[in-house]
Parts: C-alpha cells; structure tokens; sequence
C-alpha cells in the first residue's frame, strides 16, 4: 500500500500519497520557472536577480514598468485563464466520464464566442466593456440549451456530450455567418479574439476575473467526494447518497462559471480543457481533490508557455497564446480518439 500523508483536523480530514504529494510540487515548481522566465523574457531582456529586485526594492526599479505593468499582469491573465480553462474541462470529463470531454468541445466556448462575434458585428457602440457580459450570457445560454435538449427523464452523459457536439457546430455556423456579413475591420477583430490572446492585458482585467476564480475553484473542491461517486456509475453514486441529476446540473453550471470568463476576457483559447486534466491523470491519483490542484496548475503552465513562446520567437509579432495550444491540442485530440477505438 502506497505510504500516505494524513491530515485530521475538526473541520475534516484528508489523506494525500507521498508520489502525489512530490508530483505537485514538481508541478508547481514547473509552473513557478515558466513564470520566472516569462517575466524576464521580452523585447526588453531582463536578469532574474533585476526581476526580484524589482519586487524587493522600495524603490522604483528601472525595470518596474516593464515588470509590473507589461508583464506580470498579462502573466497572471495567463495563468487564471489556463487555470479556469484546465479545471472546466477536468469538471465536465468528471461529469460526463469522457475523456474527449471539454468546454470548447460540448458547445460552452462555442456559445460564448458566437456572443461574443454578435457584439463585436452589432453592438460594439456600446463599448467594448460590455464584450464579456456578452460572452458570459452567451455561455450561459449554450450550456442552457445543451441541458434543456439533452433532458429525457433525468439527462445521461452520452446524450449530454451529443447534443454538446450539436450546439457547439451550430454556434459555429452563427459565429461564421457574422464574419461573413461584418466589415474587415471587425472581421479581423473577431478572428484574433477568436484564435485567443492575452495580448493588452491589464491589471484591471486581472481584478475583474479573479473574482469568478475565488468563488469557483473553491467551490469545485468542496464538490470533490460527490464527484468521485458520481465517477463510480449513476446506479453506485444514487446508492452512495447522491442525487445524479442535481449534481450534474450543478458542474454543468460550475464548468460554465469557470470557463465563460476566462473566454469573456482572453478569447476562445481551445484544448486547455482537454489536454491539462489528462496530462494530471498520469502524474497524481485519480481523486478529484488531488486532480483539480494540479490540473489548474497545468492549464496554467501551459497557456503562460503559449504567450511567452508567441510573444518572444516571432518579433516583432506577438502571435495569439491559442495558436500554439491549438498546436498542441489538435494532434492530441486525434490521439484520444484514436485511443477510443480500443
């Protein structure tokens, strides 16, 4: 039996193996080198020790503006962006017990943009401030439908992940056709908000979603030991004292309030939800507890990466984070279905 480190408090208790424990904290020691490098490289080469001088010193540093006002803010952007992204995915993977499961594939990124491009063809009079409330509604609105037209005498994941599929390639048509009929200006404007990019981040930004972060991780954690059951079959979860189809109405619910912010904010960034929880199965037990920490960590990894490698390889062009994770994720996609057939 693999050696565990217990903790037992009032409030609680919880055990954690040893091999999971040291795989998180490689993982964050990962995560914490790519934001240490990202915060260094850049048209402006920056030394680590200036980096940390620059959070030490009481005084203005001469790198403080690039530091403080270009970087770390579109670096954290990245981060929560990733971090959301990765745990809606591990959230619904949970739920529908698909490993091909994702919020840009069921149809929540789909709503969200199709919202998103109507606002930018008809409504952008009103200010691009309104761009993530419309993002969120459209969100809100896909994953609506997706439960309203999978529901027949309680809803079952297969059906779930279909009419998702459906809704995600109708969303798609809308988003198209809007494209079609707008002018250029807002053609090209929908297309690089679409591909994703935390490009012009602010601190601002980073105010405004941290918020749905704070609220939503938290409460995934607390749903942990009803996601496990439920990851057991419906007939054990119901036998367990779980009532199935409120639960998935609720991660339904809580996968969009993970995701359609981060989409409302850095674009339709795809296949973080896919490939982050999967590459977390194989480094930490399959326990939701311990998969949510490492999964946000990982999308959080990985979308920091895409931005830095987009904004450094390619001056003085600063290509959109989602190129690079599309990359990644497309070629990764095809292997899990290639999977599935065995």
């Amino acid at each position: 039996m693999a050696k565990q480190w217990v903790v037992r408090q009032r409030w609680g208790s919880f055990s954690v193996p040893y091999q999971a424990l040291l795989a998180l904290i490689l993982i964050t020691m990962v995560m914490l080198l790519v934001m240490w490098v990202s915060l260094c490289l850049g048209d402006t080469l920056i030394m680590p020790r200036d980096v940390l001088a620059t959070f030490l010193s009481e005084s203005s540093s001469e790198f403080a503006f690039v530091v403080e006002v270009l970087r770390l803010p579109r670096l954290l952007m990245a981060a929560m962006v990733g971090a959301a992204l990765a745990v809606s995915g591990l959230v619904l993977q949970s739920m529908i017990r698909n490993p091909l499961a994702s919020p840009d594939i069921i149809g929540i990124t789909s709503g969200a943009s199709a919202a998103a491009v109507t606002f930018l063809s008809l409504f952008a009079g009103l200010g691009m401030g309104w761009l993530p409330v419309f993002a969120i509604a459209g969100a809100l609105v896909a994953a609506l439908a997706i439960y309203v037209l999978a529901w027949r005498n309680g809803v079952t994941p297969m059906r779930l992940i279909l009419v998702g599929i459906g809704v995600s390639a109708a969303m798609g048509a809308v988003t198209t056709l809007l494209i079609a009929v707008s002018s250029t200006a807002t053609s090209i404007t929908a297309y690089i908000w679409l591909t994703g990019s935390v490009y012009g981040s602010d601190w601002h930004d980073v105010r405004a979603l941290a918020p749905w972060l704070l609220v939503s991780m938290p409460l995934a954690l607390c749903l942990a030991r009803r996601i496990n059951a439920q990851e057991l079959g419906d007939q054990l979860a119901t036998g367990l004292g779980v009532s199935v189809q409120q639960l998935r109405l609720v991660l339904l619910g809580l996968s969009v309030l993970l995701a359609a912010p981060a989409v409302a904010y850095a674009g339709a960034v795809g296949f973080v939800g896919l490939i982050a929880p999967h590459i977390a199965r194989r480094l930490v037990t399959r326990s939701f507890g311990l998969l949510m920490p490492a999964t946000a960590m990982i999308g959080a990894s990985l979308v920091m990466l895409a931005d830095l490698i987009g904004r450094t390889l390619f001056q003085p062009l600063d290509i959109p984070a989602g190129v690079f994770v599309s990359a990644i994720g497309a070629p990764f996609f095809i292997f899990l279905l290639y999977r599935q057939r065995f």
